[in-house]
């Protein structure tokens, strides 16, 4: 793995266990004529006198299967506990209620994160997409496509509805942030550190937006600001595990392995955290 690569994708981390449903199909078997083995055949019968209609069975009592109920929205409490869901249970969830009201943008946008969750960024790019049909300047449907885009590694594409986004919310340290990780992604580091830089003087404590500078900085080698950064990060309110890992793989690269070592076992299962650690091991080596 090359440095550059590393830093973009930041540390190797837990990811959600993907649960795989097949559909079992069931095996319709067509019915074959019975045979009596071993039985004489029976005589075939007199031909009738006269033509009479030949007699109907009964009709057989018609089957009645009850309705399957339309889907309903839910309501605000149970949207909360969706949330908790794991992701292709939370998909499920906002999928059924996008079936529910089609108009709803909280239920398109969070079906969109759901399905970017799983990996699956085209669909989740049509569900962002969907709410930009009915709301053409929503803020949160333009930045949703930018994430989808760049979480697939196509930052170029993020770049306009980043901008479009910043049209109508100028001061949103979401766009700027993410507008300097399309940048970046675009292989335009001056526009990127520009709008690093935007992005930091709008929200100087945000834990995301200085996490996503310090990944900049250090694929530009710059390891020591990447680490000022990184640790102001991992001391703010909002800060994850996501910008703990970020940290820990800068200060694994550096060579400080016993602070890296501190935050993997504290954050990772042990296998995982191990496999970080050799790594940071096998790169700081050389």
């Amino acid at each position: 793995m090359c440095r550059k690569r590393a830093f973009a994708a930041t540390a190797q981390m837990l990811t959600p266990r993907l649960l795989t449903f097949g559909l079992a199909t069931a095996a319709v078997l067509a019915a074959s004529p019975a045979f009596a083995w071993g039985a004489k055949p029976a005589a075939p019968a007199p031909a009738p006198a006269a033509t009479a209609a030949p007699a109907q069975a009964p009709a057989a009592p018609a089957q009645t299967s009850a309705p399957i109920p339309a889907p309903t929205k839910a309501s605000p409490a149970t949207r909360a506990e969706a949330e908790r869901l794991e992701p292709l249970a939370r998909a499920a969830f906002w999928a059924s209620q996008v079936d529910a009201d089609p108009k709803d943008p909280e239920a398109g946008l969070k079906l969109a994160a759901s399905l970017r969750a799983l990996g699956r960024y085209a669909e989740s790019e049509q569900a962002a997409d969907k709410v930009l049909v009915l709301q053409p300047q929503n803020e949160d449907a333009l930045l949703e496509k930018a994430r989808t885009a760049l979480a697939g590694g196509q930052g170029f594409y993020a770049i306009e509805p980043i901008r479009k986004a910043l049209q109508i919310a100028p001061k949103d340290w979401r766009a700027a942030s993410l507008l300097a990780v399309a940048l970046d992604q675009s292989q335009r580091p001056d526009e990127a550190l520009e709008a690093h830089r935007k992005a930091m003087e709008m929200a100087p404590d945000n834990a995301m937006v200085l996490s996503n500078a310090a990944m900049f900085y250090a694929a530009q080698g710059d390891k020591a600001q990447a680490e000022t950064l990184l640790r102001k990060a991992v001391a703010e309110p909002g800060s994850t595990l996501q910008v703990r890992q970020n940290l820990a793989l800068i200060l694994g690269l550096q060579g400080k392995l016993a602070e890296a070592e501190k935050i993997e076992r504290d954050d990772l299962p042990p296998q995982m955290a191990q496999a970080n650690l050799d790594y940071f091991k096998a790169v700081s080596a050389h």
